[in-house]
């Protein structure tokens, strides 16, 4: 691709709700696509979309239509990430990846730009986002650590419905709908139970252990991240009947001591994220306060008296962007300005 022209760009997943995001994010952001290719499985083929006030054609994602494409963004399921991702690694292209089919794979970095950008460096085609439960916390746990070493980090997580998709944000509208109407809900499909006045102690199947697959990509994925592979980590995934927005509630303990001051000037310091904590004038950020915003959001910073290097705070960041579309965008930047485009030679190593 000649050095000044702008990179063909392909969206596997257009029509979900964070193809819908990315479309928003990249418009906002003025992302350099030249030909955008908008795919989605066949079901979905035919559907239009606007992008930069032009209608755009969906069509079926199928290595024609992938042929020749500088950055492929993809929001699907492992499967389709699996199918794909090599096929456009091994053609020379940059496939930056929403969900978890690459995200723990040693030569695939897993990245967030404000923490992490230098592993773009490293990769060999195929970037992957965390999930977006990881990003947030990652990213105050970033910046609190130029304070203290971490030493241990617990977080129970209260995330939005949008987090399974548009058709679990539907299930819920309906839900509430019925409750209004003094109808009995239907039976729930999208969710394990009723979500509407309701809170579920589950995100993604269980292992072994008792955790679930969303709790131990946390914890997985915040050691990649943070290039801290013994970090002491545990977490409780809970949905909860909110449309947008992940929230956190985490305990860090550090290695030595850490004050309250120097954190709170770290966070106010980190690029990405914003400061709201004056809980006495009622500051602090809600998932509402995330909505359609691509901050991450911090509050209720306080010291933890049950360890003795410890504080406790509360993150919030809207799902759909920072943790999905926007990083996947913003890591996409961090490999044009560091010149990363061109893989087909990495792409021959493989």
């Amino acid at each position: 691709m000649p050095g000044s022209a702008r990179p063909t760009v392909a969206v596997i997943g257009a029509t979900g709700a964070v193809g819908a995001a990315f479309l928003r994010v990249a418009e906002e952001r003025d992302f350099p696509a030249g030909e955008l290719r908008l795919l989605a499985s066949a079901r979905s083929a035919g559907r239009r979309l606007r992008f930069r006030g032009e209608d755009h054609v969906v069509r079926e994602t199928s290595e024609e239509t992938l042929a020749g494409a500088d950055i492929v963004f993809c929001s699907a399921t492992s499967e389709v990430s699996k199918r794909w991702g090599p096929v456009v690694a091994a053609s020379g292209g940059v496939f930056i990846d929403d969900g978890s089919a690459f995200r723990m794979e040693p030569s695939v970095p897993l990245v967030v730009p404000e923490v992490n950008g230098d592993d773009v460096e490293w990769h060999r085609g195929i970037l992957s986002i965390p999930n977006c439960t990881t990003t947030p916390l990652v990213l105050a746990l970033h910046a609190m650590r130029r304070v203290a070493p971490l030493a241990r980090v617990t977080a129970a997580t209260y995330q939005s419905v949008t987090g399974v998709g548009a058709a679990a944000a539907r299930e819920l509208r309906a839900q509430l709908q019925a409750i209004a109407a003094g109808d009995d809900p239907a039976p729930p499909q999208e969710l394990p139970h009723q979500i509407a006045l309701n809170v579920i102690p589950q995100v993604d199947d269980f292992s072994e252990e008792g955790y679930t697959r969303e709790e131990l990509k946390m914890q997985n994925e915040s050691r990649k991240i943070l290039h801290l592979p013994d970090l002491r980590f545990s977490a409780t995934c809970v949905r909860v009947p909110t449309m947008v927005g992940h929230a956190e509630a985490v305990h860090v303990e550090f290695d030595s001591p850490a004050p309250l001051q120097a954190l709170r000037a770290e966070l106010q310091a980190q690029p990405g994220l914003e400061l709201q904590d004056d809980p006495g004038a009622g500051l602090y950020p809600t998932p509402l306060t995330s909505e359609d915003d691509d901050s991450v959001f911090v509050g209720r910073l306080r010291r933890d008296p049950s360890v003795e290097h410890g504080a406790v705070f509360w993150v919030v960041s809207d799902n759909l962007r920072k943790g999905a579309a926007t990083n996947a965008i913003q890591i996409a930047e961090e490999v044009l300005a560091r010149g990363r485009l061109g893989t087909r030679e990495a792409a021959r190593a493989l």
